[in-house]
């Protein structure tokens, strides 16, 4: 398969114009990946461009692509959003790389009750910017068309108030219905809300919260997931239900 690059804008580029990448990406397909002149490349703009070219010319500063084809591939219905609480280590940053390689179309942090990760301060937009990148390079590297929304961080009564605008499903292991066995709809428009808890779990208020706000609880088989696990488990659940496995 060929390998895939990243543009900030694709604009009207199609068959016959030349795509150049520049900065940080030229010097990833350059010196990382070592693209070579004659090689066939894909390029997107994350906003559902799909340009197909040849490699025209390659340095470390900037990468020609001769463009052969374009496609413009239509946005997700219904939208995934996985609602991440926030975890120590890399446990919630491995959770985004796996969902946004499963598909999942918008990634929203949750700073949870039982959070051991704070993000206060300065530290919000640090943290945001750096589950962005996680999301960019795990959908380059899924050839992914469109990237996965990162939202800014949530508060659990910011959470609850969304519960009404989708189909909200929150993960807890002592929950009665298996979400194997939860009615996903394809023709449903609205968002399918997947939300996961910190390593802790979700707390009783909270749960109790959600619940009130219209939320569904849902469990994954009998044993307790890893926060880092159960997000892109659930994903492979929905994205199997709505037909797209």
């Amino acid at each position: 398969m060929a390998l895939h690059f990243l543009i900030e804008d694709a604009g009207p580029a199609g068959a016959g114009q030349v795509v150049r990448l520049t900065g940080a990406e030229a010097h990833h397909a350059a010196v990382v990946r070592r693209v070579r002149v004659g090689e066939t490349v894909t390029v997107g703009d994350g906003r559902g461009v799909w340009l197909t070219g040849t490699v025209q010319a390659a340095s470390p500063k900037e990468v020609a692509v001769d463009i052969e084809s374009r496609t413009d591939m239509p946005v997700a219905s219904p939208r995934t959003v996985l609602v991440q609480a926030l975890a120590k280590g890399d446990r919630d940053e491995l959770a985004v790389q796996a969902a946004t390689e499963l598909g999942v179309d918008a990634i929203v942090p949750w700073q949870a009750a039982r959070s051991v990760s704070r993000w206060e301060g300065g530290k919000v937009a640090k943290g945001v910017a750096r589950w962005e990148s996680i999301a960019r390079e795990a959908a380059k590297q899924a050839h992914r068309p469109w990237l996965a929304d990162l939202e800014q961080p949530v508060t659990t009564r910011e959470l609850a108030a969304r519960a009404g605008a989708g189909r909200m499903l929150v993960l807890e292991p002592t929950a009665s219905v298996a979400l194997s066995r939860v009615a996903i709809d394809s023709d449903d428009t609205s968002d399918v809300i997947l939300v996961v808890g910190p390593e802790g779990g979700i707390s009783p208020e909270e749960l109790d919260a959600l619940q009130a706000a219209g939320a569904t609880l849902v469990r994954l088989g009998d044993t307790v997931l890893r926060t880092s696990t159960a997000g892109p488990a659930a994903l492979a659940v929905v994205n199997a239900a709505l037909g797209r496995w």
